[in-house]
């Protein structure tokens, strides 16, 4: 995800994995006719090439290439690339300018370093599924493994940061020890200050927002969903007239978001009740015509017949090799003057070594045939 990132607004990536084996990836699921399509999305505008970094004509192709590019994102174990003999100092010797962005589950130290590191560990270890779920049953994870990604926006922002500097004329490049359970832990924001300073341990909630009142997920009539936000007096405010209640502003239960809060259970009352009576899309233009702030909880199929998502190009037509062309979500965010673009849905293994080799490194098509013969490519 952080060089996918990096590829949509116009790096030059090259995604290098091992001869004849590539990316786990590559079979994950969903598949159709064999093909992941998780895979031409995650690695979506990069160029593929192999390379066998454990031998020492495959380290010594690999320095090539460092010595030409201004990353390196790499996400083995701690200290695997120190043991295949290209550690920082021959990194760095090859190419003093270069940003490595090292990618792992628990850091490049530490007790834990030498863990496995998925996305369900980093939610678990990171504070996030002990907050996610009802209160009164098991701990629940998101229905997608949300670690992964938040990893790779974190990652994508660090090397941005590091290149920044360089590019104001730092003769020197960076290490970036990116620790994916600290990540999590990060965009959980307050639990950290609120159990330092009040020795609170915030526990499941379900639906509701522990924060403010009423924010709960609410059955509309017709067996649809919505949800409903809103802290601050202006949109209580625009929240109770939306289902035609304005006397609940002024009523003393309710006049600030503390008191909310603690009436929470009246509030969901009136709400669901007044939800459950009408149709998602009567809730949705109710709460509309007021400023009020509700939304309809959408499923994929939903978020393509949308007029907002489909006026902002918001799922994008994507060239692929296999299926012709593909639909995936666009660029986020947009940019006025340089938009980037998606070059291309991922590819098969080895499908740019001639791009790589040939182009970038200048190999003759006899060198090209050897190295691939030898299983070094």
């Amino acid at each position: 995800m952080a060089a996918t990132m990096m590829a949509d607004f116009g790096a030059e990536v090259v995604k290098l994995e091992l001869p004849g084996v590539g990316d786990g990836l590559r079979g994950f699921p969903p598949l159709k006719e064999g093909k992941s399509l998780w895979w031409k999305v995650t690695n979506r505008g990069k160029y593929f090439g192999t390379l066998d970094l454990r031998r020492e004509e495959g380290k010594e192709l690999f320095l090539r290439l460092v010595a030409q590019n201004d990353v390196l994102v790499e996400n083995f174990r701690p200290g695997t690339l120190d043991r295949w003999g290209l550690d920082i100092d021959t990194l760095w010797k090859a190419n003093p300018k270069l940003v490595i962005l090292r990618l792992s589950g628990f850091g490049q130290d530490g007790p834990y370093r030498e863990l496995s590191g998925l996305a369900r560990i980093f939610e678990a270890m990171g504070g996030l599924t002990a907050i996610s779920g009802d209160a009164d049953r098991a701990p629940m994870h998101t229905g997608y493994p949300i670690g992964d990604p938040i990893g790779g926006l974190f990652g994508a922002f660090a090397v941005m940061a590091a290149l920044w500097r360089v590019a104001q004329g730092d003769q020197q490049g960076e290490e970036i020890d990116l620790s994916l359970t600290e990540a999590l832990l990060r965009i959980i924001e307050v639990l950290a200050i609120e159990y330092d300073q009040l020795g609170a341990v915030r526990e499941r909630a379900g639906n509701r927002n522990a924060y403010s009142a009423p924010s709960d997920v609410y059955l509309t009539s017709d067996k649809r969903y919505v949800t409903v936000a809103g802290s601050t007096a202006r949109t209580f405010a625009n929240n109770a007239r939306a289902i035609g209640r304005p006397d609940l502003i002024d009523d003393p239960r309710f006049r600030d978001n503390t008191s909310r809060v603690a009436n929470v259970e009246e509030l969901d009352r009136v709400f669901g009740g007044w939800i459950a009576s009408h149709t998602q899309k009567e809730a949705v233009a109710a709460f509309r015509a007021t400023g009020g702030t509700l939304a309809p909880i959408y499923s994929i199929d939903q978020i393509f017949a949308d007029e907002q998502f489909i006026a902002r190009g918001a799922i994008a037509q994507v060239e692929d090799e296999d299926f012709g062309s593909v639909r995936m979500q666009g660029l986020v965010p947009r940019f006025l003057r340089n938009p980037g673009q998606i070059r291309w849905a991922a590819k098969g293994i080895a499908a740019d070594n001639n791009y790589v080799y040939k182009t970038l490194l200048g190999l003759d098509d006899s060198e090209i045939e050897q190295l691939v013969a030898k299983g070094i490519i």
